[in-house]
């Protein structure tokens, strides 16, 4: 392939420039073996072959090639019509034969579909009753496939107009840049709209096949577009537009789970905002409820769930280190409560939506994320906990309990409890050093911050069982909690699984377990069930603890990848 010229005023080619490299760098090459490299490099001759290509297929862009022909299979048939009978010589039946040959007909044929074809646009004619006096208006065609045109209309209150209300980032509407938010709406494939309803014209555009034309009279746009940063948010509740009577379009809105990761597209809108899940390959959002209208709805459908709950309702019977529950006889008759710090104002419930997350992933050095174990009385927590320690005590831990009680024999300082005095330990509850703390047969328990720090600061995996309600105290950049709930089978599957299992009803009296009753399989089940429903939205990994061993292995499986692989975290758990 000859090398292409430029000619007079004409910008060299790319080839042209290649060529030419070498010999300017050579003044400026600092050392031979750097001189050599380029030569070698700028030599190559399949370098040389690709840039003569580009400038060749470059100079045909800009010449603006047309075909001699679109239709040569026809003069190929007719060649060879006039050919046969012609002459006897080797040189016209050998050419005959070639023409007769099926790949060179199939070739041809394709040449003549692609000569044939019109690559350029081409727009609608304009109406033959258009009046020049009308507002400027933008006659548009778009192609309409499986997938919605990502659009939703509105009709003005004062004037009638039907108004296009949003923009769906992605869609097909949004992807032509044909079509803003405010524009007006005159006609949809020829049908006048100005005396239609948004249900009639939906339906027009539902029944419409193949190209729609629109004739839009051009809204007020905006001088500055403003990109929006991008961001994430963790669902808090499950939602189906389906099911929401108030969504203005349900075909253009999201559906989502509980914990599902959402990419906000645009909050343009304050009651209706546009995301997409995140990871999807489809470009085109869908409308959700916003945070704000979620919340206000949520609360006027159960206001009940947004009033304080009183610090009776919230205490706990259970031990820091062991198994220790309270019978429902001891539960009349001693004070033996645990309580969250400041319990009124951190069970003042928040509405679940979307909580704004971002990536993590532990680095180097750093802590460990807190693990918190969540579930009812007698689920198995202390079983797992036990299970964890016993399979690696050099990675997990778990925290040491304070106490007011006096010290028994054989019991060391720091090892089965901090052993302090009363009044040290009211004073640690006034200053808020406690997550829990509680009282039984008149003396302290508790679990202090500082005892989970300590644990961390020895980049051990901190091991804790709580109520749910602590969770938000916990849910700081300090501890970072994973938080698994670990929920019972059937109560059928209870009675099967747990039938020689004992129950500790007594706190420090191991003689006192008993076996598992009835009542007690009801209430583990209906505890779970109130647990998931209250604080679900703070779970990110659910166990069904059905078998033990099962239920450790995914245990492990889950706590192994919290270590290695990257999670969605709250936003100021990172930028705190």
């Amino acid at each position: 392939m000859p090398a292409l010229t430029a000619g007079a005023g004409q910008e060299p080619g790319l080839y042209e420039l290649l060529a030419a490299l070498p010999s300017k760098l050579k003044p400026h090459a600092g050392h031979p073996e750097e001189n050599t490299f380029l030569q070698g490099m700028f030599g190559e001759k399949s370098l040389h072959s690709l840039f003569k290509i580009h400038d060749r297929l470059q100079h045909y862009e800009e010449s603006k090639p047309t075909p001699v022909s679109n239709d040569a299979a026809s003069l190929c048939t007719q060649l060879s019509e006039e050919l046969q009978g012609k002459s006897t010589s080797s040189e016209v039946s050998e050419l005959l034969k070639l023409l007769a040959e099926p790949h060179l007909m199939n070739f041809l044929s394709v040449h003549d579909v692609v000569a044939q074809k019109k690559y350029d646009p081409e727009l609608p004619p304009m109406p033959e009753d258009f009046n020049d006096d009308e507002d400027s208006v933008k006659i548009i065609r778009l192609v309409k496939n499986k997938e919605p045109l990502g659009a939703t209309i509105k009709q003005d209150e004062i004037t009638g107009a039907i108004l296009v209300a949003r923009i769906m980032k992605g869609g097909a509407a949004d992807r032509s840049g044909l079509i803003h938010v405010g524009d007006e709406l005159k006609e949809v494939n020829g049908i006048p709209v100005d005396d239609k309803q948004p249900e009639e014209i939906i339906r027009i555009l539902a029944q419409s096949q193949g190209a729609i034309t629109f004739k839009i009279v051009p809204g007020i746009k905006e001088d500055v577009l403003t990109k929006e940063p991008k961001m994430f948010v963790r669902a808090l509740f499950d939602y189906d537009p389906k099911d929401d009577k108030a969504i203005p379009c349900p075909e253009a809105g999201l559906a989502f789970k509980k914990g599902s990761i959402l990419q906000i597209m645009s909050q343009d809108d304050t009651t209706w905002w546009q995301a997409k899940h995140e990871g999807d390959a489809n470009p085109r959002a869908g409308l959700i409820p916003s945070k704000h209208f979620q919340e206000r709805r949520l609360a006027l459908q159960s206001p009940a769930a947004i009033r304080p709950i009183h610090r009776s309702s919230i205490r706990r019977s259970i031990g820091f280190r062991r198994s220790f529950r309270l019978s429902r006889k001891d539960k009349k008759t001693n004070k033996s409560m645990y309580e969250c710090k400041k319990s009124e104002i951190y069970d003042t419930a928040d509405v679940p939506t979307y909580e704004e997350v971002t990536k993590y992933q532990r680095q180097g050095r750093a802590k460990h994320r807190l693990v918190v174990l969540v579930g009812p009385s007698g689920v198995g927590l202390n079983e797992l906990k036990r299970k964890l320690l016993i399979s690696d005590p050099q990675h997990f831990s778990v925290t040491i309990p304070h106490t007011s009680r006096p010290k028994k024999n054989l019991e060391n300082d720091g090892v089965e409890y901090h052993f302090i005095s009363k009044q040290l330990f009211e004073t640690d509850i006034h200053n808020n050093k406690f997550i829990e703390f509680g009282e039984y047969k008149g003396n302290y328990y508790g679990t202090s911050l500082d005892s989970i720090r300590s644990v961390l600061s020895k980049n051990k995996v901190c091991l804790l069982d709580l109520q749910p309600h602590t969770l938000k105290h916990l849910r700081t950049a300090e501890f970072k909690p994973f938080v698994v709930f670990v929920k019972p089978p059937t109560i059928e599957r209870l009675r099967e699984t747990r039938i020689n299992a004992k129950v500790i009803s007594r706190k420090d009296e191991k003689e006192s377990a008993k076996s598992f009753t009835e009542e007690d399989f009801q209430e583990m089940v209906t505890s779970a069930q109130t647990m998931e429903k209250q604080y679900g939205h703070l779970f990110e990994k659910v166990i069904i603890n059905d078998n033990l061993t099962e239920a450790f292995g995914e245990l492990r499986v889950a706590l192994k990848k919290v270590e290695m692989d990257t999670q969605w975290v709250p936003v100021s758990w990172t930028h705190s």
